[in-house]
């Protein structure tokens, strides 16, 4: 069974990218934005591997023949590119780094189990060899929860779950599924809408990140207001241990003490390798559409947000965009022609102004909505009643196809920037409604000022991804062009946004995890005998420290 990986210096597989010639808007967009202009502004060619001065396998020989002898020479690798493609995540700086060459410490061998087993052996090979591990999924992680400590004397295993992704049983009057960690989304969603089965969790990484990954930094998925987090999704786990398998049961619930599930959910592998997890699954929905509706004003928008979590409507998908990135979105479409031309460009924004709408604030909504034909009719009645009651309007299911089809490309962009010369990625976090309107106004002021401050003009954008009774994800997107020093330049505006977050009432992160990227400021978000009690956690439950050592938090 082969493992596809990402491109080692960029985002998804070779030969797909962004492209924006089809796309007459985009450019003009961007000049406004950040002053780039693209048509003067060539991209640069590909990363040469053969460039990087890559640091030699620390492994000693007695390390590479146990594994071998324990999961298969043909399952451990030593060569640069799987080492390389293995250090890092997928965060701007990440990018950044890898491109540049710059790998103070990389993993010395990349181990590829099979099976619980094989994970079992690995782990007793590292404890004897006094090995790190860094279990790896599909390497989306934006939060430097992969990365090797820089100082790390011992030698690096990374252990990539990619052969571990089968469907392995579906407990189908409980409506819970056994699927193994390594399993990608579009594995597992495969293997589930074939037996009539849905997850229901669709992260932007969707397609290149993993079950055990999702569970291991407490994602989120788009469809999170219907299905939930993947800590609610997750009813248990199998974790591989330097002493043993920890089994978490799939129970519906239970007051067995403080939840060691809970303690799972969010470890970044620091409490073991995640094998199998069990989730609940739901049949696949009769009809699923997403309609698109539009708001006067950012503030309007949030408060129809709001009001439709309090009432009894139960959408799949409630997202807005403020006006910044609604005028992003806009400028992604590709050229139109014809009927379709001019009631975008022409009876849309009449009707608009028509009803006293600026139209450089108007934002863009998508509400989802699944079920049986009478569900649904029945929840977007609910939820266009608000939307009406707070002066909104609906633009039908063009627009909501568009965004389903390319959902998961927006990564892509990132590359296209960076390839041009600019800087680009996201922050997000969760807060009460009460303060929502504070934290974003104050972050995007923020932001603004540490573009004055590196000397860059820069572009924030924000919307609201998911929502909850008591409040709601802000997901904020960042990017300028970089002006020499683009990792100087990153921490200042990075910094900037994750201190608005804490002194404005938000988490450091509602979905991401902590890796080394957050971990400056978890003490603000979780108190400091918060933390103690943490790196108590993790120190009794490992104290060989094999097991991702320093992410989260230091040892």
């Amino acid at each position: 069974m082969t493992v596809e990986h990402m491109k080692w210096w960029g985002w998804g597989r070779e030969g797909v990218g962004f492209h924006f010639e089809d796309k007459p808007a985009f450019a003009p967009f961007v000049q406004q934005a950040v002053g780039l202009d693209l048509h003067a502004a060539p991209a640069v060619d590909t990363p040469s591997f053969d460039a990087l001065d890559v640091p030699a396998s620390q492994a000693p020989s007695a390390l590479l023949d146990e594994l071998r002898g324990a999961i298969g020479a043909e399952h451990v690798v030593t060569e640069d590119l799987d080492r390389v493609v293995h250090t890092y995540g997928k965060s701007i700086r990440d990018l950044i780094r890898v491109r540049a060459g710059i790998l103070p410490r990389i993993p010395d061998v990349v181990a590829y189990p099979g099976d619980e087993d094989d994970v079992a052996r690995i782990v007793q090979v590292a404890v004897a060899a006094n090995a790190v591990l860094i279990p790896f999924g599909g390497g989306s992680n934006i939060a430097g929860s992969l990365e090797p400590t820089a100082t790390e004397t011992r030698p690096i295993v990374s252990v990539d779950m990619g052969r571990m992704r089968l469907l392995v049983d579906i407990d189908e009057p409980s409506q819970i599924a056994r699927i193994q960690a390594g399993a990608l989304g579009p594995d597992l969603e495969a293997q589930l809408n074939a037996k009539g089965w849905t997850l229901g969790h669709f992260p932007d990484s969707f397609t290149h990140s993993t079950l055990g990954g999702w569970v291991a930094t407490r994602s989120s998925g788009m469809q999170s207001d219907k299905y939930g987090d993947i800590a609610e999704i997750t009813r248990g786990m199998r974790v591989v241990r330097p002493d043993g398998t920890l089994v978490i049961r799939a129970m519906p619930n239970a007051s067995t003490g403080p939840s060691v599930r809970e303690m799972v959910l969010g470890s970044e592998g620091r409490l073991g390798i995640i094998t199998e997890v069990s989730v609940q699954v739901h049949r696949v929905p009769e009809e699923r559409v997403i309609h698109a509706y539009f708001f006067p004003r950012w503030n309007v928008a949030l408060g129809a947000m709001q009001a439709i979590a309090a009432s009894d409507a139960a959408p799949s998908i409630t997202r807005v965009s403020d006006a910044r990135e609604t005028a992003f979105s806009m400028s992604t479409s590709k050229l139109r022609t014809g009927t379709s031309r001019i009631l975008a460009e022409e009876v849309l924004p009449r009707l608009m102004r028509s009803k006293g709408w600026d139209l450089d604030e108007i934002c863009m909504s998508f509400i989802g909505y699944e079920g049986s034909p009478a569900h649904v009719r029945r929840q977007r009645a609910a939820v266009e009643r608000i939307v009406k009651a707070y002066g909104g309007m609906g633009v039908g299911t063009g627009p909501g196809v568009l965004y389903d089809q390319k959902k998961f490309d927006t990564p892509y962009l990132r590359d296209f920037l960076l390839d041009r010369g600019a800087v680009a990625d996201v922050s997000e976090t969760v807060a009460p409604w009460s303060r929502l309107l504070e934290l974003y106004d104050a972050t995007v002021a923020s932001a603004n000022a540490a573009y004055e401050r590196i000397g860059q003009p820069g572009w924030i954008m924000c919307h609201l991804s998911h929502s909850y009774h008591s409040g709601a994800c802000l997901y904020f997107t960042f990017a300028w062009v970089a002006g020499g020093d683009e990792i100087a330049e990153y921490e200042t505006v990075k910094s900037a946004i994750q201190q608005s977050f804490v002194d404005h009432g938000g988490s450091i992160s509602h979905h991401h995890g902590v890796g080394f990227e957050h971990a400056p400021w978890l003490e603000q978000d979780i108190s400091a005998e918060g933390v103690t009690v943490m790196r108590g956690l993790f120190a009794a439950s490992d104290p060989q420290r094999i097991l991702n050592p320093g992410a989260i938090v230091a040892d």
